[in-house]
This record gives C-alpha cells, structure tokens and sequence, in this order.
C-alpha cells in the first residue's frame, strides 16, 4: 500500500487538487471527515468512541483517528495507492501514520502542501455561497449565480455557511498553523515534501503539481 497527501489551510484547494489527481491517477481518496461519518454510521468500535467526542463538540484524538483510517486500509486491496486529504494532521498522526503504512509495508510516496496567503485564503472562503436546497457552491466574485442569492440549478436560497464566516475562517486558520503546519518540517527532512503554490486557478495548481511530480510520484 502506497500513500500521497495533501497538506495545506482551509480555502487552498485540497478537495479540488484530490478530484483531479483521484481521476487522472486511480487514486482512493480518504477524507478524515469522510472516513469519520462512515465510521459512525456503520457504528464501528473506533467510529461509536468518535461519535461521542464528536457529540460533545471535542476533536477525535490522534489514537482513535489512526484506528479508523488503519480499518479503512485493511479492508482495502493491498496493492492500494491512497490520496489522504485532510490527514494527518499533527505531527503525531504523521507519526503513527509511518508506523501504520511499516506494518502493511506500504511507502508514503510525496507530500504535497499547497501554499496560499491567508488574505486569499479569506477572499476564496467568505465570498463562497452554498445552495441551502441543492448544494451547489457559487462564489459571489469568481462564480456568481445569474440572480443574487439565488440559485441557477434549483432556485433554492444560497446561503453563506458559518464555517465562511470570516471570525471563523480567521480562527481555523490559526488552528493550522498551530497544528498542521509542523508537518512541512516534518516532510521536508525526508525529502518527500512537493511545495505547491496554490493561489492561481485550480488548472494552474493542478499544472505545477505535474511539474513537481514529473511522470508519476
């Protein structure tokens, strides 16, 4: 089993870069909170000791965290090649992830952290508008609906979600940087770290991650 992830803050387009690479390379794209919500609905051990952090507003601990993605990978064939996205995302599950990926002899293959200035950051997020009845997602400058406030497909509401609300993105922002970001030092001393400017367009990311990688990580 093989691994590549995406590192990078909220709004620099880890869900965007993981579909185009999940498509262009056969990749199984495994999103922490993805793989937490089907670990609670299928009511797995790790996904009930989830669920009742998750219920009392806390974070998942690092351990129980590794014990779900560790049942993912051992449902999965072994000839594997994962695209996390989202995980890890301390230096602690880095580190229990190197140990998970030495007992089923697998290789985390390249690392690739996606670098946006925060104000971009803010802009992308907080211009971001969601359909309350379809879920489509418009953006009030780069992709505006015909008619303000409304949507094209459905014409349901379109709403700005709390997590877009600039206090908000402020505060993930500096939870990044106090939690994930160690993970570039971590990375980079291993030689497995790809630094990827992501404030152009989702085609020019997508573009210098070719470059990066060449033919194929």
């Amino acid at each position: 089993m093989d691994a590549i992830i995406l590192l990078g803050p909220p709004g620099a387009g880890k869900g965007t870069l993981a579909q185009q690479l999940r498509d262009e390379r056969e990749l199984q794209h495994v999103a922490t909170g993805d793989v937490l919500r089907e670990a609670v609905r299928a009511e797995t051990p790790e996904g009930l000791e989830a669920k009742r952090y998750m219920d009392r507003g806390e974070l998942v601990p690092d351990a129980v965290i590794l014990r779900i993605i560790r049942r993912r990978m051992e449902s999965d064939p072994a000839d594997t090649t994962y695209l996390f996205d989202g995980f890890p995302r301390t230096v602690e599950q880095g580190r229990g992830l190197d140990r998970l990926m030495d007992e089923l002899n697998g290789t985390i293959q390249a690392v690739l952290l996606l670098q946006i200035d925060g104000e971009k950051v803010v802009e992308r997020l907080e211009g971001r508008r969601v359909c309350r009845a379809c879920g489509a997602v418009y953006h009030v400058r780069n992709n505006p609906p015909s008619t303000e406030g409304v949507c094209d497909r459905c014409g349901g509401e379109l709403i700005q979600r709390d997590d877009d609300r600039r206090e908000t993105i402020l505060h993930r922002l500096e939870v990044y940087r106090e939690q994930t970001d160690p993970l570039r030092d971590y990375y980079r001393s291993r030689g497995i770290l790809y630094e990827i400017e992501a404030g152009g367009t989702a085609g020019e990311t997508f573009e210098e991650v070719q470059r990066a990688f060449g033919a194929s990580p």
